[in-house]
């Protein structure tokens, strides 16, 4: 979980360092579901959007659309691929 946490942190740290103040997060049902104890953290307006899936985007409600590095696509998929793989390799107990 501090793993989400982290790139979360560093995507909003990104976007301030353009100028932007991020402020909302579009988040797919998945994404809300594997992150909802990193998101408790986050100081961000969470919208809920089904077509998103596994992943977020966080953006500056002001510039959102306007223009481009004002959002920050982000997935939690690699890491839950990256979880299984390990989980995978210890049931082999190798």
């Amino acid at each position: 979980m501090s793993e989400i946490l982290e790139v979360i942190e560093r995507i909003i740290e990104e976007l301030r360092a353009e100028g932007m103040n991020p402020d909302i997060m579009l988040a797919g049902p998945q994404f809300i579901e594997y992150s909802k104890d990193a998101l408790k953290q986050m100081n961000l307006k969470i919208y809920r959007i089904e077509e998103l899936g596994y992943d977020a985007v966080i953006a500056d409600s002001n510039y959102l659309g306007q223009i481009k590095k004002a959002s920050r696509r982000v997935s939690v998929e690699p890491l839950l691929e990256e979880k299984e793989v390990w989980n995978e390799l210890k049931k082999l107990d190798v």
